[in-house]
C-alpha cells in the first residue's frame, strides 16, 4: 500500500515493479486515493542480471502519459536485509540522472612513450568496446554513443565515438589516445602538463548517451575508473553502469508519501545433482520415520520463521518424487491428535494445511480453469449489479433485482463445483481420501466430520479463494474493477457457507455475521444444497480411478498478450509486428485476434522442433524468440524480458519429447538473403548454433529436483543455530529426564522422541557442513576467476 501522496488532487494510482528500468508487472488500479491499498503478490523468476529492483507510483492519465509520483529503488545488493520483512520505504524524487541500468566493456591500458628527445611521457588506451542491456526510451531502442573523459584537476579531455542506431546493445569498438604526463621539456603553459603524482587525481570517464536528435541528449548512466589503478596493467572488464553522484539527490525536498513492500528475495547457487543426494534421501524418507516430527522435513518447518519458507520448497519436492500423500497423511494424522473438536478439523494454519493449500495450487491450476473459468469470464465481462448490503446500496439500486443476480451467479458457480469431480486430479483426491479417513477414526461418533475435513480445503481454502481473486490463479488476464470485485467477494462467502458440511443445518442461520447474507440464505433449500455437496465430497474423496475422459481435455498452460511478426507480405512488401493474444495447452500453441475469438493460426505441440531466444540484432528488438516448426519460424516479442523467459521455458517443457527436435538452430533471422548469425544464404541451412534447451518433460508440474534441494539446504543454512539447540535439547531430554536447562531455546519445538529427533539432526548438521565446503569452493573459484569491474 502506499500513503500520504502528494496531496494536489485524488489520484488514480498504480504501481509498477522494475527491473532496473524494464517494467515487468503493474498493479490494478486504486481510484481517488491518496493512500491507496494495492495487497497484490507477484512471484517471478528473475532471467537476467540487474542493479535495481525498484518500484514506481504513477498517477493514471486517460489522456496524457501517465505521470510518475515517485520510486522507491534497492539496489541488489541490498534485497537480502529487507527480505521477508514488511518495511516502509519513503518516496524519492525521479529525475533522469538516477535512471540507468545496462553495462559497459572497456579495456584500458596505460602505455609508456619514448619521446624523440628520449625523455618517457604516459599515454592512456581506452578502447571502449560495447555496451549491453541499456534501457528503452518511450518504449523504443535507443540510439545510443558514449563520450570518454579524462578527468583530473585542471582537465577534462572528451572524445565521443559514432552513434548507434536502435540498439540496446550497441557494438563500438572504438579507441581513443589520451596524453597522461608530458616530458618536462614542454612549457608550463602546454594543457598536457602534468605531474607524476597528479596521475593519483586522475580518472577516466565514460558516459552514455540516447541521441535525441531534435529533443535534448537523455543520459544513460557513467563509469569511472581511476588511472592510477592501471599502473604498470591493463584491465579488460564489463563495468555496470551508475547514475551520476547527484542522480539521487534532489533539490525538492518535498515529502512525495511512502510504500509498503514485503520483499521476498532468494539467490541460490545449484550444484550438480550428485551434491545433493544425501539431504534429498533424508528428505524424502521423510514419511517413514516415527515419530513424523523427529523427520528431516518437519524439523525444517519447526526451525523456519515462516512455516511457508519451507513448505513451498519442500512441498515441490515431495511431489516430483512422488512422496507427497505419506508425509501429508503423517503430518496430518499428528495435527489431529492435538484437535479437541470435531468441528474444527483442519481450521488452523498447520504444517498440514499449508502443505495440502500448496499442493492444490501446484497440482489443481488446470482444474479450476476448466472448472470456473467459463462461469467467471461471464461475470467479468457482462457484470450485473449483485450489492445486497442496506449500506453500500446507492439510490435508486433494487435490492430484490440485486439479490436475483446474486443468487443466479452463486448458483451457476456452485452447480459448476459440484459437478466438477471428474477433473478433480488424482493426487488431490488420494490426499482428500486420506484426511477423510484420519478425521473420521479420529472422531468416531461425529458422522459429519469425514465431509468437513475435505470441505475445510477443496470450498473454502480452494474454490472460493479463487473466485476472489481469480487473476491470482491465472483464471482472468487482468483485475476485476472495483464492482465486480465486490460480486466476486459476496459469490466467494456464499460459496463457502454452502460448501461447509451441514453449515446451514447447524447454524439455522444465526451465526452469519452479515443479517443481509442471512436474508439471502433463507432463500436456499437447505436438504438439496447438502446432498449436492455430500456427493460431490464423496467423489473428490474416493481412490477409484478416473474415467478417461477427465483426461481427455488438453492442458491449459499460458496464455497472454504478445507481438508476432506477421508469416507473409504485406502490400508495400514488409514484413511487420502485430499485437496478438498466445495461447499454450499440451496439445497445441494458438495466436488470436483477440482473447476468447478463433485461433488464426495454430502449431500442433507434436511439430514444433525447437523455442530458442533471438538475438536482438535480427530486428533491434528486445526479448525476443523464435518458435521452430517446419514452415518459416515464427518470431514473437514479449512484453519483457520475465514473460520471454516463462515463455520460453513453458514451450520448451511441452516440446520436450517431440522426437523431431533439432539439434541446431539459427540464433538470428535469415534477411536480405542470408543469415545474420553465420551469413549463409541458403535458407534452409542447418543451424549455427547448438540448442540450449533441456527442461523436465512433465507438462503440468515444473519442478526442478535439485533447485528445491538446493532451497531447503539454504533454510537449514540460516537456521543452523536452532538445528544446534535442538540438537542439545535432544541430548539432554535424552540423557537427563529432570527439569531441562534453559527451557525457551526448545520448549516452542515438537520434541517427542528425543532419541529419534537427534539422530535425524545430527545428519542433517553433518549434510550441510559438507555442502558448505562445496559451496565455499565454488566461491573461490568464482571470486578468483572474476575481473577487476565485473562487479
Amino acid at each position: 500500500e502506499a500513503k500520504h501522496l502528494v496531496p494536489n488532487k485524488m489520484r488514480d494510482v498504480f504501481c509498477t515493479i522494475n527491473l532496473d528500468q524494464e517494467e515487468v508487472f503493474r498493479t490494478q488500479v486504486v481510484e481517488k486515493s491518496l493512500s491507496p491499498y494495492f495487497g497484490e503478490e507477484f512471484y517471478f523468476e528473475i532471467p537476467r542480471t540487474f542493479q535495481w529492483l525498484s518500484f514506481y507510483i504513477y498517477d493514471k492519465s486517460v489522456l496524457q502519459k501517465d505521470l510518475r509520483i515517485g520510486k522507491v529503488s534497492i539496489r541488489k545488493e541490498d534485497l537480502c536485509n529487507y527480505t521477508g520483512k514488511e518495511s516502509w520505504f519513503l518516496l524519492q524524487p525521479i529525475d533522469s540522472n538516477s535512471e540507468v541500468q545496462g553495462k559497459v566493456h572497456l579495456e584500458l591500458k596505460l602505455n609508456e612513450l619514448i619521446t624523440d628527445n628520449g625523455s618517457v611521457c604516459q599515454q592512456l588506451v581506452v578502447h571502449i568496446k560495447e555496451c549491453h542491456g541499456l534501457p528503452l526510451i518511450n518504449g523504443q531502442n535507443c540510439d545510443p554513443y558514449a563520450t570518454v573523459s579524462l578527468v583530473g584537476p585542471s582537465r577534462n579531455d572528451q572524445k565521443k565515438t559514432k552513434v548507434k542506431k536502435k540498439t540496446s546493445n550497441p557494438q563500438f569498438n572504438e579507441t581513443f589516445y589520451f596524453e597522461v604526463t608530458r616530458s618536462s621539456s614542454y612549457t608550463k603553459k602546454s594543457q598536457f602538463q602534468v605531474e607524476e603524482e597528479d596521475i593519483e587525481k586522475l580518472e577516466v570517464r565514460v558516459d552514455l548517451w540516447n541521441n535525441g536528435n531534435l529533443v535534448q541528449d537523455v543520459f544513460l548512466g557513467e563509469i569511472k575508473v581511476p588511472v592510477k589503478v592501471l599502473r604498470n596493467d591493463s584491465f579488460q572488464a564489463w563495468y555496470l553502469l551508475q547514475p551520476r553522484e547527484n542522480g539521487n539527490k534532489s533539490s525538492k525536498t518535498d515529502d512525495l508519501g511512502s510504500l509498503r513492500l514485503n520483499i521476498c528475495y532468494t539467490e541460490d547457487y545449484v550444484l550438480p545433482s550428485e551434491y545433493y543426494a544425501s539431504l534429498r534421501n533424508l528428505l524424502l524418507k521423510s514419511s517413514d520415520v516415527q515419530p513424523i516430527s523427529a523427520s528431516a522435513a518437519y524439523i525444517l518447518s519447526e526451525v523456519c520463521r515462516d512455516k511457508y519458507d519451507a513448505v513451498l520448497p519442500l512441498i515441490r519436492l515431495l511431489l516430483h518424487h512422488n512422496k507427497l500423500v505419506p508425509f501429508v497423511t503423517a503430518v496430518a494424522e499428528l495435527d489431529l491428535k492435538d484437535t479437541q473438536e470435531a468441528n474444527t478439523v483442519f481450521r488452523g494454519n498447520t504444517l498440514a494445511t499449508r502443505c495440502v493449500d500448496e499442493m492444490m495450487k501446484i497440482v489443481g491450476r488446470h482444474y479450476l480453469k476448466v472448472t470456473l473459468k467459463p462461469v467467471l469470464d461471464e461475470i467479468c465481462e457482462s457484470p450485473k449489479p449483485c450489492e445486497i448490503d442496506p449500506i453500500k446500496l446507492k439510490e435508486g439500486d433494487n435490492v430484490e433485482i440485486h439479490m436475483e443476480n446474486l443468487r443466479y451467479y452463486v448458483d451457476k458457480v456452485f452447480r459448476e463445483i459440484v459437478r466438477s469431480s471428474i477433473s478433480c486430479p488424482t493426487l488431490m483426491c488420494d490426499v482428500f481420501y486420506s484426511l477423510r479417513h484420519l478425521a473420521a477414526q479420529r472422531f468416531p461418533n461425529d458422522p459429519h466430520v469425514q465431509y468437513s475435513a475435505v470441505s475445510s480445503f477443496v470450498f473454502l481454502r480452494f474454490f472460493a479463494v479463487a473466485v476472489v481473486s481469480p487473476h491470482t490463479f491465472h483464471l482472468r488476464p487482468h483485475h476485476p474493477d472495483a464492482q465486480t470485485s465486490r460480486t466476486l467477494t459476496l459469490i466467494s462467502k456464499a460459496i463457502q457457507t454452502l460448501g461447509s458440511w451441514g453449515s446451514l443445518t447447524k447454524s439455522k442461520l444465526s451465526s452469519f455475521k452479515e443479517t443481509f447474507m442471512c436474508e439471502f440464505f433463507k432463500t436456499f433449500q437447505e436438504e438439496k444444497f447438502t446432498e449436492s455437496v455430500k456427493k460431490f465430497l464423496d467423489d473428490v474423496s474416493s481412490t477409484e480411478s478416473k474415467e478417461p475422459s477427465g483426461l481427455s481435455e488438453p492442458v491449459h498452460l499460458k496464455e497472454g498478450e504478445m507481438y508476432k511478426r506477421a508469416q507473409g507480405r504485406t502490400r508495400i512488401g514488409k514484413k511487420n509486428f502485430k499485437k496478438r493474444w498466445f495461447c499454450l495447452t499440451s496439445r497445441e500453441f494458438t495466436y488470436h485476434k483477440q482473447q476468447d475469438k478463433e485461433p488464426i493460426f495454430t502449431i500442433p505441440i507434436k511439430n514444433i522442433l525447437a523455442v530458442e531466444k533471438l538475438d536482438e540484432s535480427s530486428f533491434n528488438k528486445k526479448n525476443m524468440f523464435q518458435v521452430l516448426h517446419g514452415e518459416k519460424p515464427l518470431y514473437i516479442q514479449a512484453n519483457n524480458c520475465v514473460e520471454a523467459s516463462e515463455w520460453i521455458e513453458a514451450l520448451c517443457r511441452v516440446t520436450r519429447c517431440n522426437q523431431k527436435r533439432l539439434t541446431f538452430y539459427h540464433p538470428s533471422a535469415f534477411l536480405n538473403g542470408n543469415w545474420l548469425c553465420c551469413k549463409a544464404t541458403v535458407e534452409n541451412t542447418v543451424g549455427c548454433a547448438r540448442c540450449t534447451a533441456d527442461v523436465p518433460a512433465d507438462t503440468q508440474i515444473e519442478i526442478d529436483g535439485d533447485r528445491e534441494t538446493e532451497r531447503i539446504y539454504s533454510l537449514f543454512t540460516i537456521n543452523i543455530s536452532k538445528l544446534q539447540k535442538l540438537e542439545e535439547a535432544c541430548g539432554s531430554i535424552a540423557v537427563y529426564q529432570g527439569p531441562q536447562k534453559e527451557p525457551d531455546d526448545y520448549s516452542n519445538f515438537t520434541i517427542e522422541d528425543s532419541v529419534a529427533t537427534f539422530h535425524t539432526l545430527k545428519q542433517i548438521i553433518d549434510i550441510v557442513e559438507n555442502l558448505n565446503d562445496s559451496h565455499e569452493k565454488y566461491r573461490k573459484k568464482r571470486s578468483s576467476s572474476a575481473k577487476y569491474g565485473s562487479e
